[in-house]
């Protein structure tokens, strides 16, 4: 993966293990720097490291899942590749929804 380290992957919690919180830690933001999409990931498989389960916002916010195996081979409308946000900071998923990160 080069949109994260092998050691930010180790450190995710696994799929549904903060199922029952409430307000869930949004470990990483990626986005596209040429468009207005943004993934911020709490959860990944353990088992294959490619699927995530996280907040996506693009045309519309919502939960959800998606494969970083997929996100690596998208490019935005200049052909910019997804990037991860190197200065953000972990923060509760209520904080996302409220702000503009």
């Amino acid at each position: 993966m080069d949109l994260i380290s092998e050691e930010q992957l180790n450190s995710l919690p696994d799929l549904y293990e903060t199922e029952r919180s409430l307000n869930p830690i949004c470990e990483i933001k990626l986005f596209t720097p040429d468009s207005q999409w943004t993934w911020y990931i709490i959860e990944v498989s353990k088992e294959n490291k490619d699927i995530c389960y996280g907040y996506v916002k693009g045309l519309d916010c919502e939960l959800g899942y998606f494969s970083l195996r997929e996100l690596e081979s998208i490019k935005g409308p200049l052909g910019l590749a997804i990037e991860r946000d190197l200065s953000f900071t972990p923060m509760p998923l209520s904080l996302i929804r409220d702000t503009k990160h």
